[in-house]
């Protein structure tokens, strides 16, 4: 795979025409958006600071809500979870910029903050991805024991006839209810411990210390000393870096007709979902908005972790002891089907990444 001629990450300039020119194709290039910065104003302080800022003041607006709807006088369950989900976005942004933009900042304050704030988007987001995780395998197991099994999902050989079919569906059809009821079971109890350990969280002094270093942080961004820390270069040298990284990442990705059942790939499609996020994030402070040409190979890459989360899932209860054999079956067929959406969701990135020519190329 190249790496194209356009950078993701366009240096705003001062002269630069808004939309495409005849030798800038649409599909490798990205315009800023309606908040970019010229070159001149593209500083830590008009820039990465005021992003900073913003960012935190929707942290704590999202804490104030997840309070409020959190009562036990309050029903509003959805109200709670979109406040958490709120918070979780504000504290990936602010950790991301803390990565992407360590050098334009006080080093030790934002390797301190940004772990924290990990630590805490990852506790908060465990309780939801075990519900939508078991809602996912639940409609799956509906959909394979239906009235027939989708080709795609299912490999017989030549020689297979209507009986084994049939009772291949049979079996299936058995073990599905307990395959349902048993990774009911597993999901829900690392839900429950899930939601206490949030709980506990929120509620503990590492929590509110991290909450205090929001706080200051929407009056004070504490920036690196020196004037160079400042300058475009700061921020514009960084986010090429983070852009880098990510076209990298896609480079080494495997190819196309790759073994969908290799688990060991996963971690680099995981990977460059995180690089993905980083340049996203970085595109957002150097030119004012979020680049719109990766939306949909961000969403095949959430999906992407969603079935391997799901299929390992399946796996993992399929070696519970002493499970009767439809049930191992079912969760076999379950897992073979989360594979293939792994696969199909490989296949979805690789359509909607904005750079097909260098991807082709692979």
């Amino acid at each position: 795979m190249r790496r194209p001629d356009q950078q993701t990450t366009t240096r705003p300039t001062p002269d630069a025409a808004p939309g495409p020119t005849p030798d800038t194709p649409p599909a490798e290039t990205t315009r800023p958006g309606p908040g970019a910065l010229p070159s001149g104003d593209l500083t830590t302080e008009a820039a990465l600071a005021p992003y900073l800022r913003g960012q935190a003041a929707e942290f704590l607006r999202s804490l104030r809500l997840h309070h409020e709807h959190s009562a036990p006088a309050d029903s509003g369950g959805q109200d709670a979870a979109a406040a958490t989900r709120a918070l979780r976005r504000s504290a990936r942004r602010i950790s991301g910029c803390l990565h992407t933009f360590r050098a334009a900042l006080d080093p030790l304050w934002a390797d301190q903050l940004r772990a924290e704030l990990a630590w805490l988007s990852g506790i908060l987001a465990r309780e939801h991805a075990y519900a939508d995780r078991l809602t996912r395998l639940v409609e799956a197991l509906h959909q394979l024991s239906g009235p027939a099994l989708p080709a795609a999902r299912g490999v017989r050989a030549a020689g297979d006839g209507a009986t084994s079919d049939a009772q291949g569906r049979a079996a299936l059809g058995v073990g599905a209810a307990r395959a349902g009821a048993l990774l009911e079971r597993r999901l829900t109890l690392a839900r429950t411990r899930s939601h206490s350990a949030a709980l506990q969280a929120l509620g503990s002094s590492r929590f509110h210390a991290v909450a205090d270093a929001v706080a200051l942080l929407a009056s004070d961004v504490p920036l690196a000393p020196g004037p160079a820390a400042r300058a475009a270069e700061a921020l514009l040298e960084p986010a090429e870096h983070a852009e880098q990284r990510l076209l990298t990442a896609v480079a080494a990705l495997p190819p196309a007709d790759t073994e969908p059942y290799n688990e060991a790939q996963d971690a680099a499609w995981h990977q460059t979902r995180l690089l993905l996020r980083l340049h996203r994030y970085a595109h957002e402070v150097v030119l004012g908005a979020t680049d719109p040409a990766l939306t949909g190979a961000g969403h095949a890459l959430d999906l992407h972790r969603d079935a391997v989360e799901a299929a390992g899932a399946a796996a993992a209860a399929a070696r519970t002891p002493r499970i009767a054999p439809a049930t191992a079956y079912a969760l076999g067929v379950l897992h073979a089907d989360q594979r293939h959406e792994v696969e199909a969701a490989r296949a979805v990135f690789r359509e909607t990444w904005p750079y097909t020519v260098a991807l082709s190329a692979s």
